[in-house]
């Protein structure tokens, strides 16, 4: 799993492509591409101001598979539902949507990890097998749109620490872990509990309903 620290932190070289206003089942965010020095686009989607308070954030990466054909391997379509209705019932809070599929390895090492999966890896031993990177994700690209938005402090929804660790490391003061549970599937059990024994995620109220 790779880690970020102040001493290797490096500031991305970020652009502020565009904004404009997205109406959406959760109220009227206001949608901002960025574009990295790799050509990636990546998405800040902010509801409401700063009011005075820590805002609510979540950072999400891409799971075409999850996301969009809603696939239950994963809980990443529900966490990420989950997050718009948390932001919605705050009021105000920000959704940053990372390009980074597959935990950073691409959607055709994430498929090819899934076949091994379907062959009786877990998700961490699938990626070592291909000689990928068990956790390839970077969190600058996060700290820099969220200080290009005003933010400096957060609520982050996550169970993820690397995600508490890759902000601070960018000078995003993280006041508090907001935990991001959800309800595991009959599908997604062992993927979640690997998340917890092997990646370090935490779990509460659903750790109860992870098979042992």
């Amino acid at each position: 799993m790779s880690e970020q620290n102040n001493a290797d932190y490096r500031d991305p070289i970020l652009t502020n492509v565009y904004s404009a206003r997205l109406p959406t089942i959760y109220g009227e965010f206001r949608m901002t591409v960025y574009q990295d020095e790799d050509a990636k686009e990546h998405v800040c989607m902010r509801l409401g101001e700063a009011s005075g308070s820590p805002l609510m954030v979540r950072i999400h990466s891409e799971c075409l598979t999850g996301d969009v054909f809603g696939s239950i391997r994963c809980d990443c379509r529900d966490q990420l539902l989950f997050a718009f209705e948390s932001i919605a019932a705050e009021g105000s809070g920000i959704l940053v949507y990372l390009r980074q599929e597959g935990r950073g390895i691409g959607l055709s090492n994430k498929v090819q990890a899934y076949a091994l999966q379907d062959e009786g890896l877990d998700t961490v031993d699938a990626n070592l097998h291909l000689g990928l990177p068990v956790d390839d994700r970077d969190y600058s690209v996060a700290a820099a749109i969220l200080r290009d938005q005003g933010v400096k402090q957060v609520r982050l929804l996550t169970n993820n620490p690397q995600k508490v660790s890759g902000l601070e490391a960018g000078n995003i003061e993280v006041v508090e872990r907001v935990p991001h549970e959800i309800a595991p599937r009959p599908e997604n059990q062992r993927y979640l509990k690997t998340k917890a024994d092997r990646l370090g995620h935490l779990f509460g109220n659903s750790a109860a309903g992870l098979n042992p």
